[in-house]
């Protein structure tokens, strides 16, 4: 059962941020932060919330990005630095968020992820042309005129849920983020949210030149079944944190893009472990 709540920031003129926590804040214990992925939510990580050995190590706090599940702003235009800064108060953000707050960060797990904009490099080594992907979505959600009658089609659900859990998902899966798709961004309003969440993927910028100043342990997670983002460019991305004192990759047999969801055994055994170190 969902236990989303929200709490207000004062960044962007103000924020109501959704958030989950599985269990009330211990602080004897770490907290991992899980930030979710492109138009999904917090319940991305229903599979950790059911976890008591998860529990037992740390606290689990989800939030939710700007334009994501219950977030919501004041402004109709946000980017991944924005999100960032809120959670201080997904792979992208974690990154950002060691950047801004080194103090506060001990250690960041990136899940399928790359580091560059979406850019000519990336695709050569595998990963996915989200330009070309996503503009179609955009420009259909693009609007003069108020859309109140709005949702998700079919085919961006299945697209969202195909690169995500994999085309052979069970259908429970498919039923339910295709349901919390579509309630998360209906109406017009939800138009809105959901085209500025598409704009801020398809026009990131790239870290590289910042993962230098990354000073925390990283271990970033892939799968090698990843429809989005290559082992290659994993491969050659984690040597770019110089400065962290452990930086390792490592990759999940079959894993997902949504690696916590596809393989939540797997990710949950590595939490445990890199936390434990940290």
């Amino acid at each position: 059962m969902s236990n989303i709540k929200t709490v207000d920031v004062p960044h962007l003129g103000g924020i109501t941020a959704g958030y989950q926590m599985s269990h009330p804040y211990n602080d004897s214990k770490p907290t991992l932060v899980l930030v979710n992925s492109f138009t999904t939510s917090s319940e991305l990580y229903r599979s950790q919330y059911e976890n008591e050995e998860l529990a037992a190590a740390m606290n689990l706090l989800a939030l939710e990005l700007l334009g994501h599940g219950r977030t919501r702003t004041k402004s109709e235009n946000f980017t991944f630095w924005d999100t960032a800064i809120m959670n201080l108060q997904g792979g992208w953000i974690t990154v950002r968020m060691a950047l801004l707050a080194p103090d506060k960060i001990e250690g960041i797990i990136p899940l399928g992820t790359s580091l560059d904009y979406e850019s000519e490099r990336a695709r050569s080594l595998g990963c996915w042309d989200g330009p070309s992907v996503l503009t179609g979505s955009i420009d259909a959600w693009t609007s003069k005129t108020p859309t109140p009658d709005f949702e998700p089609d079919d085919q961006f659900c299945d697209f969202l849920i195909d690169k995500g859990f994999g085309k052979n998902s069970d259908k429970n899966v498919r039923d339910f983020w295709t349901k919390t798709i579509r309630a998360n961004y209906k109406g017009d309003e939800g138009r809105r949210r959901a085209r500025m969440a598409a704009v801020n993927v398809r026009e990131r910028d790239g870290l590289h030149g910042r993962l230098f100043d990354v000073t925390c342990p990283v271990m970033w997670l892939h799968g090698t079944n990843d429809a989005i983002f290559s082992v290659t460019d994993a491969e050659q991305e984690i040597k770019l944190f110089v400065n962290s004192p452990s930086a390792q990759l490592v990759t999940v047999k079959d894993g997902q893009h949504f690696l916590s969801a596809s393989h939540p055994q797997d990710a949950d055994d590595a939490l445990v472990d890199f936390v434990g170190r940290c």
